[in-house]
């Protein structure tokens, strides 16, 4: 059990200056060496990607209900795990921007500390929108855009595309929200779509992965009912073939295409156990919540570059 006491805005950590650059995991000019060796910057592109990174801050220890981006141990889990192993996806297609936010204390999302932990939830989101609102203001410069996000990261992407893009003309901008790792109801937007096509844009994507045949515990609390994308297919296929899988990104930092194969059913993504080196350990793992991303590592790759050149071509005078 937990031992920690009520939240209290009074000792969170220090609030994020987002016009420090120090408080940006990443910017296109500011590149990560954790990146070395799985992709290169190849200079400034013509869409961007706002990155929002999962929850990594669950030292049961730690009595805080936020995390303190200026401690180096969590920024360096943050680019050693999230930038590295899920951001790293978009490089290619987008100019990344990620900014380090006091993330919420894991225990938000364990009872009985769920009540408790929403002004927790409810700061890390204002860092987030801080964030979203000093890009929008000093370096997006009017490009197109990918939201990116993972896990408690995506429940935050998902306020974001209500206050900034649906109904507003921000949303002409939108090429995809990747909102991964979360249910996301099929009408939780009036005129954010599903994207059911691979090049596709304007609309989002979502996907919670478990091992084939098996189902959480909290299944009809936690995922029953959410959209189902297919990340190797992008279409409307319920089942795909390995075959078509491009690759995983596994924690040696190599691509193994051909890896798996995956079936959508009603609000979960179910996996084969991947073909890569500690398969065997892998077998016993029912959750793959924490490889949501890079097992379609080289798949959200070139997808996000399908959906780029396809925004460019409706909106040849804007881009």
């Amino acid at each position: 059990m937990y031992k920690t006491s009520d939240f209290n805005l009074k000792t969170a950590p220090r609030e994020p200056d987002y016009s420090q650059v120090e408080n940006w995991a990443v910017l296109p000019n500011q590149w990560p060496r954790e990146l070395e060796g799985i992709v290169e910057n190849t200079g400034i592109k013509n869409a961007d990607v706002f990155y929002i990174y999962p929850t990594l801050f669950t030292d049961k220890k730690d009595p805080q209900w936020n995390a303190d981006i200026y401690n180096e141990a969590i920024r360096n889990k943050v680019l050693s795990q999230a930038i590295t192993f899920q951001a790293s996806a978009w490089t290619e297609a987008a100019n990344l921007y990620a900014p380090f936010y006091r993330q919420a204390h894991y225990r938000i999302f364990v009872d009985p500390y769920a009540t408790q932990g929403k002004e927790a939830g409810v700061l890390a989101y204002q860092d987030v929108k801080r964030a979203f609102e000093f890009y929008l203001a000093h370096y997006n410069q009017g490009k197109p855009i990918i939201i990116a996000s993972h896990s408690q990261g995506s429940l935050h992407a998902k306020r974001l595309l209500h206050e900034f893009f649906e109904g507003k003309v921000l949303k002409e901008k939108l090429i995809a929200a990747y909102l991964v790792g979360v249910r996301i109801p099929q009408n939780e937007f009036n005129d954010i779509p599903p994207l059911v096509q691979p090049d596709a844009v304007g609309g989002f994507l979502s996907w919670n992965t478990y091992k084939r045949n098996k189902l959480p515990k909290r299944y009809d609390y936690w995922y029953k009912g959410g959209v189902v994308s297919n990340p190797i297919s992008w279409d409307d296929q319920e089942v795909s073939n390995k075959k078509d899988h491009l690759g995983v990104l596994s924690s040696d930092k190599k691509i193994y295409p051909k890896s798996l194969k995956v079936e959508k059913i009603d609000g979960m993504l179910w996996s084969s156990v991947p073909k890569i080196p500690k398969r065997f350990f892998l077998s016993f793992i029912k959750n793959y919540h924490f490889a949501d991303i890079n097992l379609f590592w080289a798949d959200i790759q070139e997808n996000a570059k399908i959906r780029v050149s396809s925004w460019a071509k409706k909106n040849q005078s804007n881009f």
